[in-house]
């Protein structure tokens, strides 16, 4: 039996230890957190940093297989290992790319892969010498997630709102719809495609609010979405699964925002609407396992379950019981013991052959079922 070592022991591990358990795949975890949703679960759980070189290193030491659930993690410590003949996907030098938006970026630029206009800037005098180029999203190179690191700068009155460190600046577009696909490829160089999902972000803490798949767009734009996910996932050269995240311009250009070499949250909906989960599949493509049917079975939308404002503390859950009495929809609690204000702590996948009523229970969902806690913040 093979021993995949997964760096990261978050909601996305948990969900790809459930997918583990149905092809009897040995998992160790390492997280920094002994509460992790991992922890409980995982048949080796092992408490530590993954950003810690020795730690990391000897993590890897009895693994075939190294994989993880979080970019940020020690890439010189995944170059020994894989020097030493451990396989370890996502590659290194490929995370070593995504890691910095900067980097990730001009990867595009080179390659000849359609994203909207940038400029890379070191402190906050390059910001304010291209205040011309305004209004733009004002992106951390590194250190950025579900949000943090994005600023909008719509003109020279937000400069105060402006990085001081190596960031850069994207101009803002002017998009119709946000689009995903993510994709699968394992080291034969054969590769998947999950079909083209809708994401609705967050007007405020910009993650994903809420998603729908198949996304409402002609057929002709689903297959150019899945030809860029193609085509990036060929010349980053990935093995494992790469979610490409897009939007949509009002004239039908098609533009990459920013990519994940993981699993990710525009695919949760997969575990309950499609032949292959995301997770299964990713599983496959990293043990060199033939990939999956992607196929979907059925309409679906998944909604992110936020940890509602106002509340930090032990997580309390109100409403699960008339969203658990509608037929078609799915809870997954991630177990975090705390919430926090737009958290993260679950999310829930909706599948249903009519459009109109997955929207109205969307809806049902989002008005019902809320996180709180017997703590005020």
């Amino acid at each position: 039996m093979q021993k995949l070592g997964l760096l990261g022991g978050g909601q996305l591990g948990k969900m790809l230890l459930q997918a583990a358990i149905d092809l009897d795949i040995y998992v160790k975890v390492l997280d920094p957190d002994s509460d992790a949703p991992c922890a409980k679960i995982a048949p080796e759980f092992m408490v530590g940093s993954f950003l810690d070189f020795e730690t990391v290193y000897q993590f890897g030491q009895d693994c075939d297989v190294i994989t993880i659930e979080i970019e940020n993690v020690n890439l010189e410590a995944l170059k020994k290992l894989q020097t030493e003949g451990k396989k370890v996907f996502p590659q290194p030098e490929v995370l070593e790319i995504i890691q910095d938006k900067r980097i990730q970026k001009q990867f595009y630029k080179d390659n000849n892969l359609p994203t909207s206009d940038f400029i890379l800037t070191n402190n906050l005098s390059d910001i304010q010498a291209n205040t011309d180029f305004l209004p733009a999203f004002n992106k951390l190179g590194k250190g950025g997630y579900d949000g943090r690191g994005v600023q909008k700068l719509s003109s020279a009155n937000d400069l105060h709102l402006a990085f001081t460190e190596p960031s850069l600046l994207e101009k803002a577009i002017d998009f119709e719809k946000e689009l995903a696909v993510i994709v699968a490829r394992n080291e034969h160089g054969d590769m998947k495609t999950f079909p083209t999902v809708e994401c609705v972000f967050h007007p405020v803490h910009n993650l994903v609010e809420y998603l729908f798949a198949p996304a409402e767009v002609s057929i002709k734009i689903h297959e150019k979405a899945k030809q860029i996910a193609i085509e990036t996932a060929e010349k980053l050269g990935i093995v494992g699964l790469l979610a490409v995240e897009m939007f949509l311009t009002k004239d039908g250009q098609i533009l990459i925002n920013e990519v994940a070499p993981r699993t990710h949250n525009s695919g949760h909906h997969t575990i309950r609407a499609n032949h292959t989960s995301q997770f299964e599949q990713h599983l496959r493509a990293v043990l060199g396992l033939p990939l999956g049917d992607t196929t979907a079975h059925s309409k679906a939308a998944m909604a992110n379950l936020l940890g509602e404002d106002g509340y930090t503390g032990n997580a309390k859950y109100v409403g699960m019981e008339a969203v658990l009495a509608l037929s078609g929809v799915y809870p997954f609690l991630y177990g975090k013991k705390i919430t926090k204000p737009f958290r993260k702590m679950g999310h829930i996948t909706v599948v249903d052959e009519n459009l109109d009523s997955l929207r109205e229970k969307v809806k049902f969902v989002q008005e019902n079922l809320k996180v709180i806690s017997n703590e005020l913040k």
